[in-house]
């Protein structure tokens, strides 16, 4: 399949700006593969879709504030500086994304907060936008470290176009996140609250966690129409022993196995063996998955309303087929779903 493929218009008053009241009161669209049906529901309803000893497969990963704003020594031009991934704990080395990135050069120093007792000097280029910077703090790793949440914001995606509330930093959180490393949600999961959580225990729904920081690799354009030759960034990953024995026991029970979110799925598809279960990982991933593609562990998705021509899009199309999803999304359109991170939801069986 090629990019073009993947292309759909979304009308803006689609673009969801806030999340539903209520975790699990977003819509959920439910497509049955087999029968090729669409429902409609509330996501709270997809209790009703499991079973005992069933498995949600979630990503515990925890966004942390990614996003800084400095000024410029001498200038003092505003920057925005977008932490993608620590490179080195001692040294306090980042890998970043800049903007305005024409005004920031190597050897460049830039201050944050109202006292400037952070500082960040420029020390590589690693793509256009791309910034290699050091940290300079008088502080232990775990000042230092506490520094950067409190001046960081909650790193909400470009297309919502209001500023950051309080609100967010809660709000773009799932609330199974536990293990910090990620600068953006595993937005499937957004709509779960502690009391579905609760109902889906009690009902003897098991729950397999792994982690996968979601880095801004996922969300990257493609600009090759021959999908083969798109390269996605790396993501850490890992995925334990108990994670594994959960998954394992659905897989050979039968029982749906579920993965909450593409996250999740990339993960299992990372972490597959020759025989179709589930090993442990403590790794990277630059897994890309497209149609056709041979799904191993999961036999259910639930996912979010993705934009047109992104990795996301085309991995639930690899999972549902193509031209399901293109019809689900046509009838999303014309009901009026919300799309994108706080937007509404859609689980496949």
């Amino acid at each position: 399949m090629k990019l073009s493929h993947f292309g759909f218009n979304l009308p803006d008053e689609l673009l969801a700006e806030y999340p539903a009241e209520n975790r699990d009161e977003s819509r959920l669209m439910v497509l049955d593969r087999k029968k090729q049906t669409i429902e409609h529901k509330m996501f709270k309803d997809i209790i009703d879709y499991f079973d005992e000893d069933d498995v949600l497969i979630l990503n515990n990963t925890k966004v942390f504030p990614a996003r800084l704003y400095g000024n410029k020594e001498k200038t003092g031009a505003r920057i925005e500086v977008f932490l993608l991934r620590e490179l080195n704990e001692e040294q306090r080395l980042w890998d970043v994304l800049v903007d305005p990135a024409r005004k920031i050069r190597i050897g460049n120093k830039l201050y944050f907060g109202d006292d400037d007792t952070l500082v960040a000097e420029v020390i590589d280029n690693t793509t256009s936008r791309g910034r290699t910077l050091r940290f300079l703090y008088d502080g232990s790793y775990r000042e230092f470290r506490l520094k950067l949440t409190q001046l960081g914001e909650t790193p909400l995606p470009k297309y919502i176009k209001r500023g950051v509330e309080a609100e967010d930093e809660e709000r773009y959180q799932t609330i199974f996140a536990k293990n910090e490393g990620a600068v953006a949600a595993p937005t499937a999961g957004l709509h779960f609250s502690k009391h579905l959580l609760k109902r889906l225990e009690i009902k003897g729904v098991n729950f397999a966690e792994v982690t996968l920081h979601v880095g801004l690799g996922t969300f990257n354009p493609v600009e090759v129409e021959d999908l083969s030759k798109h390269k996605m960034d790396s993501e850490e990953l890992k995925i334990d022993e108990k994670a594994v024995n959960i998954v394992n026991t659905g897989i050979k029970n039968k029982k749906r196995v579920c993965a909450v979110g593409t996250t999740a799925m990339r993960a299992i598809e990372t972490a597959v063996s020759s025989s179709g279960k589930l090993n442990e990982i403590d790794g990277w991933t630059n897994k890309f998955i497209f149609p056709p593609y041979d799904f191993s562990i999961a036999n259910c998705m639930i996912t979010n309303f993705h934009t047109p021509k992104s990795t996301l899009l085309m991995m639930v199309s690899a999972f549902a087929g193509h031209d399901f999803i293109k019809r689900a999304y046509e009838e999303a359109v014309k009901e009026k779903y919300k799309f994108y991170s706080y937007g509404d939801a859609m689980l496949i069986i």
